[in-house]
């Protein structure tokens, strides 16, 4: 049997390291387009606004979680941008007295217009919820009350848990971050790197079927 020369490479122990080779771009394309999507996403979200007169929806959701989010949408009820509000994912030990207090609402205002949803765990049960409730309610359209950061994932599971809803966005934003100043804020690098994480394990899970 011949054996190779000294310092020869076999056909496979060539074709292992082409292989390895081929791994190595791939994981170095994967991780460019990686870091391109983050940018772009952290571009997208810091230059979204919260708009100054957002169209009328027949009602309105909140998710909890952000600050600021629950006193905009109160707001956007009082001046009848929508007929009914939900606020979504509240915290089980949290009554609708404490939220009232909170935002320094009407008891009126909360005894007419407002429900709450201690069900939601997550943005997935936000939708979920919210999603019923629009139809439990008759309810065709509906203004999305989040963060900034938060809105291409919560827009993402509305659409899955309703794609009829017609949805408004309506982003809150807590710090101007556009024109690039989000790369100078190591806080603000934490949670746009972890939603955008999180959205991207909601378009694979979308992908998968799941």
């Amino acid at each position: 049997m011949n054996q190779p020369a000294p310092g020869s490479e076999t056909p496979s122990h060539r074709h292992g390291k082409a292989l390895v080779r081929i791994a190595g771009w791939a994981a170095v394309a994967v991780a460019a387009a990686f870091v391109a999507g983050f940018i772009f996403f952290s571009n997208h979200v810091s230059d979204l606004e919260t708009p100054g007169n957002p169209d009328e929806a027949e009602s309105i959701i909140v998710l909890t979680g952000g600050h600021y989010r629950l006193d905009a949408a109160v707001d956007l009820l009082r001046e009848g941008k929508g007929q009914r509000l939900l606020i979504s994912g509240v915290n089980p030990v949290t009554d609708a007295d404490d939220l009232q207090r909170a935002t320094g609402a009407a008891q009126a205002l909360f005894d007419c217009c407002i429900d709450i949803d201690h069900a939601a765990l997550n943005t997935i049960g936000n939708a979920a919820e919210s999603a019923r409730w629009a139809a439990d309610n008759g309810f065709t359209s509906a203004i999305l009350v989040t963060n900034n950061y938060h809105m291409p994932r919560s827009l993402l599971e509305m659409r899955r848990a309703d794609a009829t809803l017609r949805i408004v966005p309506y982003p809150v934003v807590n710090t101007s971050l556009s024109g690039g100043e989000w790369m100078r804020n190591r806080e603000a690098l934490r949670v746009l790197f972890t939603e955008y994480t999180k959205y991207l394990a909601a378009l694979m899970r979308g992908a998968f079927g799941r």
